[in-house]
């Protein structure tokens, strides 16, 4: 047993100096190896790797991925109305050199987060402080993101990170200013709709008027046709009388008079003053009748 202690103690140190010889490298990390503090290799794959043990190398592992840096609390920039707004944006950002991003930040990624913070501030304020609040708000948002993007990846180069995207993500009024800001949309807005009023009322007097002229010559149509189908009535009856007293003259008479005596007394108590020798009579003497003309009504 006390011969086997010192092979077991041997294979325990050889197991720990291979150990410290080996590194994995993950599939969302790089690898930096230093040699007496200086960076001498660069791994960007994945997989078994193998190096001098301490001290003479170590090893240093950098996220890869996507990360993100959001900002604690909103902004608060002025645009070039002199109006405060507060701006709460979003990053995502990645390292693209990790040599360059080690000696730049030592490997550090809240030094990283504090510096890229730094330049989206200035970056946001370069963007907003020439622009109205309507343009911040609404009408150039989008420019304002790329030129934020433009502006911060180029000065982030020599941090060895890439900027992926930058997003506004909330954008809102200052206190101060939010009321006078909301006053001033709502005086807008009651212009507007004033002006549509305005507009509606014309329109509407116009199709009120476009509707009566055409009343108008509806109407006055309607009744040309109308006196012209009552002229032919007029026509046709007076065709009629003509063919009936063609006809038989005498039964022509003797219905025109029956039509004048019923036209006469037509109520209860009319009375007529009239010589009772006058031909309105001719059929009460005679059935036969005295004259062929036939009797009209005379006045009461």
């Amino acid at each position: 047993m006390q011969r086997l202690m010192p092979v077991l103690v041997g294979l325990l140190i050889v197991l720990a100096a291979l150990s410290s010889c080996v590194f994995v490298v993950r599939e969302r990390d790089y690898a930096l190896v230093f040699s007496l503090g200086e960076v001498r290799k660069t791994i960007n794959e994945p997989g078994l790797y193998f190096k001098a043990p301490p001290p003479f190398q170590n090893v240093v592992t950098l996220d890869k991925r996507i990360l993100t840096i959001e900002t604690n609390e909103a902004e608060r920039i002025q645009t070039s109305e002199k109006k405060n707004l507060l701006i709460d944006s979003y990053v995502k950002w990645r390292i693209l050199d990790p040599r360059q991003y080690y000696v730049s930040t030592g490997g550090n990624e809240r030094v990283a987060q504090e510096r890229l913070q730094a330049l989206i501030r200035d970056a946001l304020n370069a963007s907003v402080n020439v622009r109205t609040v309507r343009d911040v708000v609404s009408t150039e948002r989008d420019k304002i993101m790329a030129e934020i993007l433009t502006n911060v990846a180029k000065r982030a180069e020599p941090l060895g990170v890439q900027i992926v995207d930058v997003r506004l993500r909330r954008i809102e009024f200052a206190p101060e200013i939010s009321e006078s800001v909301y006053r001033r949309m709502e005086a807008e807005r009651t212009r507007v709709a004033n002006e549509l009023r305005s507009i509606g009322a014309a329109e509407g007097e116009k199709i009120r008027a476009e509707a009566d002229r055409q009343r108008e010559v509806i109407v006055a149509q309607a009744y040309a046709k109308a006196q012209g189908i009552m002229g032919e009535g007029d026509a046709a009856a007076a065709a009629i009388y003509s063919q009936a007293y063609g006809k038989n003259p005498q039964f022509y008479t003797y219905y025109k008079s029956l039509e004048a005596y019923r036209a006469s007394f037509s109520k209860p108590g009319d009375v007529l003053v009239v010589d009772p020798s006058s031909s309105f009579f001719q059929f009460m003497k005679d059935p036969t009748g005295d004259a062929l003309a036939p009797v009209t009504v005379p006045s009461k």
